[in-house]
């Protein structure tokens, strides 16, 4: 259960950069680097914490690097996800069905307040606030009901990233699960 939030979550949050990127003023954003804290709430406010690195290239590519409180690495290239788990020694690999249509997120997303955007994706409402010309939060409900607040700092923009570092190959003593 915990690993489809979570990967709901990052795929969520993944395609909304670009629509925040661009009605943000943010068009020429080739790519992000951030450290970041996703707090998900449930229904009870039961709130699970996670920190770690989120590296953006504007072809596609995502990096989700989480620290804590456990190590995972989630890659997405275009429609392909891929869950490495170091700690338990395999790597999830997923396809996504449906494509991300990024033209049409581009254009939808709203300024609905000063430094703060609203767009819908698969009928959920995404929270976006900026400051300084930089996506600061993230806010949803997704699916299952949980509150989801990622939440991103020492954010730099338009620097170089090396593909090399979107690309994963499973050492070989992991299982790898094809989902």
């Amino acid at each position: 259960m915990i690993y489809k939030i979570l990967l709901l979550c990052l795929l969520s949050v993944s395609s909304m950069f670009s629509s925040v990127i661009a009605s943000n003023n943010l068009e020429n954003l080739k790519s992000f680097k951030a450290n970041f804290i996703q707090k998900i709430a449930n229904e009870s406010n039961k709130v699970i914490k996670y920190e770690g690195e989120v590296f953006i290239k504007n072809n596609g590519r995502v990096l989700w690097k989480y620290q804590t409180p456990i190590i995972k690495n989630v890659y997405i290239i275009n429609n392909i996800v891929i869950v490495d788990e170091p700690e338990l020694e395999q790597a999830i690999y997923t396809t996504l069905e449906d494509n991300i249509d990024m033209i049409k997120l581009l254009k939808e997303a709203k300024k609905v307040a000063q430094n703060r955007y609203e767009t819908k994706l698969y009928n959920t409402l995404y929270t976006i606030k900026t400051k300084e010309d930089k996506i600061e939060s993230l806010s949803y409900t997704d699916e299952l009901e949980n509150k989801v607040l990622i939440s991103f700092e020492n954010i730099e923009q338009n620097i170089e990233l090396n593909d090399s570092i979107f690309n994963f190959l499973a050492p070989k003593n992991y299982d790898i699960i094809k989902k």
